[in-house]
Order: C-alpha cells, then structure tokens, then sequence
C-alpha cells in the first residue's frame, strides 16, 4: 500500500504525515521512535489499515518533516506537535501505537489529554528512559553537560555514505533482525542525497540532544496516572530494557497489560512481525 503524503504546521514548522486506508475508518496514530521516520511503519500500516485509517507523522527533524532550527528536540515538543496533528486531523479519539521515543511521546499525549486516546500501544516505550529509573543529578551538572552537547553538536556533520547500498550495510549492522530487503526498505525511505555525493541520513544531528530539564519521576508517573484507556507495552526480550536493566513498574496505570516477545530487540514490530501483528489485532479487537 503507498500511502499519501500531506502536512501540518506546528511551532512554526511544516511536519509531515502519511496517510494510509480509507479515512471513512476509524483513526489510528503511529509514532516513530527516534532517528527514524514514518516509512518504517509501511508493514506495519499496510495491515492495520484494512480496519483503520493510519496517520504516521514524520517527527520534527526526522524524515520528510522540517527541522527545529536552535534544535528543540524534547519529549515535551514532540508531544505538542503529535497534538497539534490530532488537531489538523480532528478526528479524536484516536487509538495511538507508539515506538520508543514514539511510545513515551504517546504515554505523554494520552495523560495530558486523556479524551483524546482511546487505545494505546507503546513498544519499547519506556525502556531507554534514563531519567525515571536514574537517580536525578543537580540541575548544574545537567545544564553543564546539555550546553556542552550542543556545542559539540554545532561542528558536527552529517555522516554520508557512497552509496545506498552501503547506508543498508549500517542499517543492518545497527539491527541484526533486519532482513535486507527490509533494511533497503528502511535506507530508501531514510536517506537524501548529500551536498557533496552521496547520500545521507535524513534525521537531523541536533535529534541527539534533548533537555536538562526532562519530566522527572513525579511527573511522569503524574501524567501517566491521568490515562484512562487500555494500555497495552510491548517489549523485547533482547531489547532496550535489557540492556538497561530495566525495571516495568506498570504502578501507575489504570488498565495496562504487558508482554515480552521473544527473539526481538528494540524494534518488536520489525524483529517479529507476525507476532506483533497478532499481538496487536488481539488488544485492538479486545
């Protein structure tokens, strides 16, 4: 299925979105995890849209979607921005399946605007957060470091490769899973022509950093108890959490269910792609 592009604005920035289905169907949200980008879900969508109409929204700095100039990358800028596409669309209550960053950034919207979510999937969504399991250092220490980060990140340039082929060969070497002509899937729709030859990734570098002043535990847990709708967190057995040594500490839901699937790492929806889909269907149908 190919789906059909369309944009939003949001802090002044023109964000893009694909739209996969017929939009006479109920509305659904998929939000890509971090340096990624809405073409990833293309497997994903393409099965859901048979009982959905499917939004993908390209983050802001990230795929076909504009770049936050002076670099505002917080979780709390990706929240407002998936509200102001719930706004463009108009069409809420939606059902939202979110992948890491895109989980956390879903688990935000949906407990700051409870009425708006009607469903919630979040996969390895909070797995990678450091600022909830880690002990919270002085605001000092955080801002120092922030400023430093981005310093660095002024003089830093884009990676590019030759060619396709060898941006594949690191996709594939950052995912294991991957199948190849998955990985082509995911460079093609990830990659641009470079200044100089070749291509590049298409996020941008300022996407590594985002904000001394993140949501810390309390608020976290605050926002998260405001949610109302089912949750349903997926997580790998060989994912993220695992190499953090994660704890799920589902405490501050109402009605969650959760599930590890085997023989996934990070990204569940690629590593095992039956399984998620049924895993999926069956919370959805539920």
């Amino acid at each position: 299925m190919e789906p059909r592009p369309a944009s939003y604005t949001s802090q002044r920035l023109e964000l893009r979105y694909w739209t996969y289905g017929d939009e006479a169907n109920p509305p659904l949200l998929l939000i890509h995890g971090t340096r990624d980008h809405a073409r990833s879900w293309d497997a994903v969508a393409s099965v859901l849209a048979r009982d959905y109409c499917v939004y993908a929204p390209d983050l802001r700095g990230h795929g076909d979607s504009g770049w936050a100039v002076g670099g505002n990358y917080s979780i709390i800028d990706y929240t407002l921005d998936i509200h102001a596409l719930g706004e463009h669309l108009g069409r809420e209550p939606y059902t939202v399946v979110g992948h890491s960053l895109g989980g956390g950034i879903a688990l935000q919207y949906a407990g700051t605007f409870p009425d708006k979510v009607s469903r919630l999937i979040s996969v390895e969504g909070m797995a990678g957060l450091g600022w909830i399991t880690n002990r919270p250092r002085p605001a000092h220490i955080r801002m120092r470091e922030w400023i430093a980060q981005m310093r660095r990140l002024e003089d830093r340039e884009p990676r590019t490769y030759p060619d396709i082929e060898a941006a594949t060969k690191r996709m594939l070497e950052a995912n294991t899973h991957l199948t190849e002509d998955l990985a082509r899937h995911l460079t093609e729709h990830g990659v641009r022509p470079a200044d100089d030859g070749g291509v590049t990734w298409k996020f941008d570098n300022f996407t590594h950093a985002g904000s001394p002043y993140e949501f810390n535990t309390g608020d976290a847990r605050d926002l998260w108890n405001q949610i109302r709708c089912p949750i349903f967190i997926i997580y790998g057995a060989d994912g993220w959490g695992k190499r953090e040594d994660f704890k799920l500490d589902l405490s501050p839901f109402h009605d969650v269910r959760a599930e590890e699937v085997d023989d996934a790492g990070h990204w569940v929806h690629h590593d095992q792609f039956e399984t998620f889909i049924d895993l999926v269907r069956d919370f959805l149908c539920r």
